[in-house]
């Protein structure tokens, strides 16, 4: 058997090992991403290989600060700018016109480019080694640390039980604890005058629309393709069932009476609506509990050798609007 990738809290390991165009697990604010620099094309179809990601599928690159910025793309709207200034270090990420050096790989062919600066402290450490005046700008690109469309890790253990058979003995996991938001990034694509959310995240649209114009995402018809937008992702093996009242609960607790391997995820309140004998595998007391909860949760079901979960949504309102999202895809 292959040895497992190491376990380091070091930054400039995770650095060094990038610089040899090793893969790095990261720490993010959001969930744990599978690193490789950006500007690396080894290290990029390592990336896509290990994941068993669709080369048509864009990646995420992470940069440091607002300064990165103009490296990486080119006429870059203003909404994009007053975007960045207001949420970024943190989990929004910017879709914009790429700069001429972007590869296709990164942008899936497309000619734009996805962009987010993460405000965990250890991710940017790592960029921060990484700058050097033959590198000002350095962008790491980092899907998420699991195999393609399965659920995302939020913490190191995860990405090792995922990923780790996948991985050489000389790439790191860099552990940096449980991630702070548990869900993915916000992503918007940047127009002139307004902004399209194309994934809903970390950044809700309440607190986008205090700074840009936010237009009417069903309205809109021809968007990039972005990380996290297919039908079915964030899947674990067991059958999610999705539903987002006491009522639609009661209808798949009758149909799952006689089924012992159920387990359920709902807020702390939600609870007694559910049978006694499915087991409990996440009841969080606040909506951004469950999203730091949620992920975890679903990889317990696994464990467990669950067949169902039955997962009741938080209101669709702030960060519940995004564990709404992930699980309906979850459950697709």
């Amino acid at each position: 058997m292959a040895p497992l990738p190491r376990f380091t809290d070091s930054p400039a390991l995770a650095a060094e090992a990038l610089r040899a165009d090793g893969l790095v697990a990261l720490p993010t604010e959001t969930v744990y991403g599978l690193g490789g620099l950006a500007s690396s094309p080894a290290a990029v179809a390592r990336i896509f290989a290990t994941k068993g990601r669709p080369a048509t599928h864009p990646v995420i690159v992470h940069v440091r600060d607002s300064t990165a910025v103009d490296a990486w793309a080119k006429d870059v709207p203003d909404t994009a700018r007053l975007l960045v200034d207001a949420f970024w270090p943190g989990p929004l990420t910017i879709v914009v016109p790429r700069a001429d050096h972007v590869s296709d790989a990164i942008t899936g062919g497309q000619p734009t480019v996805a962009l987010r600066a993460p405000s965990h402290p250890m991710f940017a450490a790592v960029l921060t080694e990484l700058t050097s005046e033959t590198l000002p700008a350095p962008g790491i690109a980092a899907p998420s640390a699991n195999r393609f469309g399965q659920v995302s890790p939020t913490t190191a253990a995860h990405v090792s039980d995922e990923l780790g058979t996948h991985l050489r003995a000389d790439d790191l996991i860099l552990d940096g604890g449980e991630c702070a938001v548990g869900v993915e990034s916000t992503i918007v694509i940047c127009r002139e005058r307004d902004v399209v959310i194309a994934r809903s995240g970390g950044v809700t649209e309440a607190q986008l629309r205090e700074v840009v114009p936010v237009a009417d995402s069903a309205a809109t018809r021809s968007t990039p393709r972005v990380p996290g937008s297919l039908a079915s992702h964030y899947a674990p093996t067991a059958q999610v069932r999705f539903v987002t009242s006491n009522a639609e609960l009661s209808a798949v607790r009758d149909e799952l009476s006689l089924n012992a391997d159920v387990g359920v995820v709902c807020l702390a309140c939600d609870s007694p609506a559910a049978p006694g004998h499915w087991i409990r595998l996440a009841t969080p007391a606040s909506v951004e509990q469950y999203a730091r909860e949620v992920y975890a949760a679903l990889r317990r079901a696994d464990e467990l050798g669950l067949t169902h979960v039955v997962a009741l949504a938080p209101p669709d309102t702030g960060i519940g609007t995004a564990i709404r999202d992930r699980l309906q895809r979850a459950s697709s």
